[in-house]
């Protein structure tokens, strides 16, 4: 499995404030990230895996709408975790 327990709590250590904050947005925003890239390198390899596809495109919309929020709210918090995973926009 790609993601297992210790490396979701350590996505959500570095990005999230603390192992147990899941609920913040910008430790939900690098756990998608995380999950966006990982999706894309098994679509480059499996182009016909359409299941694959509509799941990448419902995350990135996901993480979308989290970064809307974000930039809504905290202008200061988006152009941080923009800057930290390297999401261009």
């Amino acid at each position: 499995m790609y993601l297992s327990k210790e490396k979701k709590a350590e996505i959500f250590a570095q990005y999230g404030g603390a192992e147990a904050n899941t609920g913040s947005a910008e430790g939900q925003i690098a756990l998608f990230t995380y999950r966006i890239s990982h999706l894309t390198e098994h679509l480059k390899r499996n182009r016909k895996d359409y299941n694959t596809e509509r799941s990448l495109v419902l995350l990135v919309g996901k993480r979308r709408r989290l970064l809307d929020y974000l930039k809504k709210t905290e202008i200061n918090r988006y152009r941080e975790i923009i800057k930290l995973l390297n999401i261009r926009k």
